[in-house]
């Protein structure tokens, strides 16, 4: 019940953030990852050859239905699903406790106060098949890719039966 109501509040955050992002820049919702500002302590994620790019992952478009923002994902982000992948991220814990079987990746750390986070283009929930240590360092996971077309939380993406990966 706890994870439901963390989920939630972590939803709303980068909804509202997103939002307030918008009216402040005119930067339209849904448009790129999260800001990994130069003035963090926080090392920003390095591109790797061997992980999807979040790059790629936010290059999301938005439609409204029933004032409702849904996501119009291109051919390539479509191709994905239901595939392995591999993915690098910041762990956003659902539930308290030093290991997570669920959680959040995002592009940038929430830990971090000079980051923007981004809205759910850029982050990907992450379900593993064994508890995965929490460290605010990014961590990579891999397991069968979801591309989510009407999500209930909003999500655009998830992980399933993910493992990390050194």
């Amino acid at each position: 019940m706890l994870g439901r109501w963390c989920f939630i509040f972590l939803m709303a955050f980068v909804l509202v953030a997103q939002a307030q992002m918008a009216s402040t820049t005119g930067a339209p919702l849904g448009s790129g990852a999260g800001v990994h500002s130069p003035n963090s302590p926080f090392k920003p994620l390095q591109e790797r050859a061997d992980v999807l790019s979040w790059n790629f992952l936010t290059a999301v478009k938005t439609k409204n239905v029933k004032n409702r923002l849904l996501p119009v994902f291109p051919a390539d982000i479509q191709a994905l699903n239901k595939k392995k992948q591999r993915v690098q991220g910041f762990m956003m814990p659902l539930e308290p406790g030093e290991s997570q079987k669920h959680f959040l990746l995002s592009s940038v750390p929430l830990t971090c106060s000079f980051c923007v986070p981004g809205g759910p283009e850029s982050m990907v929930e992450v379900k593993t098949k064994t508890a995965v240590k929490y460290s605010m360092e990014a961590v990579v996971v891999e397991g069968t890719f979801a591309v989510l077309e009407d999500d209930p939380y909003g999500l655009y993406y998830r992980m399933t039966d993910a493992t990390p990966v050194k």
